[in-house]
């Protein structure tokens, strides 16, 4: 029997419940807004600036960090990362980004490989990928079918960034059974506080609207400085903090409102 990467999650991870490895109707989700409300949130682009990767490990609670392959401090943030108890990610560079581990549409499957290989390498204890930049290339179909079915062979999950409203990465995924989730909300398209605090805000209204909200942020100081002010606030507001994984868990693959229509992703 093929037993999908969720299901291997929960048998790991010690997570119970229900998890779908095909899409369901999104009805029970979305209503348990009224009962619960769970925050996920990742920092991508780590690896860069070890003053600012440090204050995105001391954030609190379990902040997944997203580390890009191509700094000069991957590896050793990677494994300091993992020490910590962090769950780590590879921060994957996807067209229009550019670099040795970049994916380009153009490129043939082989070298993608290589490519993504390359940077799994870089960035050590990596327990999934999200896109970083990616717009034209979450659009394929063809290599986005071809990585997640690699990542379910390697026990990986994937966060699709949705960089792009044309993406079929989470699609993708959820026609496998690979674990999965996608974002909701970027926190930090406008640097300022007030901006920032307002995305936060839109996080937390969405969360409990369908029940949960995946938020992705970056390094940059003025997002540290709002985050490490607000989050301690989220368990007063009645918002439940959880890991990645238990998120992966919590929504069984099912797309939101705002990625698809009736759990299934368009």
């Amino acid at each position: 029997m093929r037993v999908s990467v969720i299901a291997l999650f929960c048998a790991v991870t010690g997570l119970t419940g229900a998890v779908h490895a095909a899409p369901v109707s999104s009805t029970e989700t979305q209503t348990k807004a009224a009962k619960v409300a769970y925050l996920s949130l990742i920092i991508d682009d780590l690896g860069q600036n070890p003053e600012r990767d440090t204050r995105a490990l001391k954030l609190p609670g379990p902040v997944t960090l997203a580390i890009m392959p191509d700094t000069p401090h991957a590896t050793e943030f990677a494994r300091q990362a993992h020490k910590a108890g962090k769950t780590v990610i590879l921060h994957m560079p996807m067209d229009p980004a550019t670099g040795p581990y970049a994916w380009h549409p153009e490129l043939p499957l082989a070298e993608l490989e290589a490519r993504l290989n390359a940077a799994l390498l870089k960035v050590p204890y990596a327990a999934g990928i999200n896109n970083h930049m990616g717009s034209r290339m979450t659009a394929e179909p063809v290599p986005m079918a071809w990585l997640v079915s690699e990542l379910q062979r390697r026990h990986m999950f994937l966060v699709d960034s949705r960089t792009s409203a044309k993406t079929v990465a989470a699609a993708e995924a959820q026609k496998i059974g690979l674990a999965s989730v996608s974002r909701d909300v970027f926190l930090d398209d406008e640097r300022t506080a007030e901006a920032i605090n307002g995305q936060l805000q839109t996080a937390i209204k969405l969360a409990r609207k369908q029940g949960s909200a995946v938020m992705i942020g970056h390094p940059y100081p003025v997002t540290l400085d709002v985050l490490e002010r607000e989050l301690p606030k989220l368990k007063s507001q009645g918002i439940e903090w959880i890991e990645i994984r238990h998120m992966v868990s919590e929504r069984g693959n099912q797309a939101m409102v705002g990625h698809g229509r009736n759990g299934v992703y368009r």
